[in-house]
């Protein structure tokens, strides 16, 4: 099968992009993710096969991201990334109270 990599398909939950960006995304995606992924073509609002957009993968050289059992094998974050993570999923009162900490330890 030759798709265009410029062709416009909706992706479910992500929005409309290029097929290219499409199968790069999915891919992306844990395996249990992408199985519940859909692709839809723009122009017919047919959705493509997994086995299709896997072939597609495969042709333009998109490799799959790995399926990771044990945290041991995820590799480390960097401490800043995991501080922001950390500040997005706090509550209000929380972040209050570690910035009164921070205020009166810098005073110090």
């Amino acid at each position: 099968m030759t798709s265009d990599p410029e062709e416009s398909v909706r992706l479910q939950g992500y929005g409309e992009m290029t097929l290219r960006t499409a199968v790069e995304t999915l891919m992306r995606l844990a395996p249990r993710k992408r199985t519940d992924a859909a692709v839809f073509r723009v122009r017919d609002g047919v959705r493509l096969a997994q086995s299709e957009i896997a072939e597609l993968a495969s042709n333009w050289g998109i490799e799959p991201a790995p399926h990771v059992r044990s945290p041991r094998l995820v590799p480390e974050q960097h401490w800043q990334d995991m501080v922001r993570g950390m500040v997005r999923e706090a509550p209000l009162p929380s972040l209050l109270v570690a910035f009164l900490v921070g205020v009166l330890v810098a005073r110090r």
